[in-house]
């Protein structure tokens, strides 16, 4: 049983490392899907979280992909049901 929890235990710290994953530029890139060149562009107008050292560029895993999350696009089915609600909470003469 101690040698399950412990597996457990080293499983939950390697994901929570995972996401501290320090990337260079050219990572980030590939995990992204987009060339360096765009990397350099997005960082130059605040677009995409990056790190700065020196002359030197760092990404973080983790924080790439809540990037990706957060430009997450709605479905017509969330636009309507947050409409609903919005509309339902400000009618008072229901």
């Amino acid at each position: 049983m101690n040698s399950i929890e412990k597996l457990l235990q080293e499983n939950k710290v390697k994901t929570v490392d995972a996401d501290d994953d320090l990337l260079t530029i050219s990572e980030a890139a590939k995990l992204l899907k987009l060339s360096v060149a765009t990397i350099y562009t997005k960082v130059c107008r605040n677009e995409i979280p990056a790190n700065k050292q020196g002359k030197r560029l760092y990404f973080y895993r983790g924080e790439l992909l809540n990037w990706i999350k957060s430009g997450r696009i709605k479905t017509i089915a969330e636009i309507q049901l947050e409409t609903e609600a919005k509309f339902n909470s400000k009618n008072i003469y229901k």
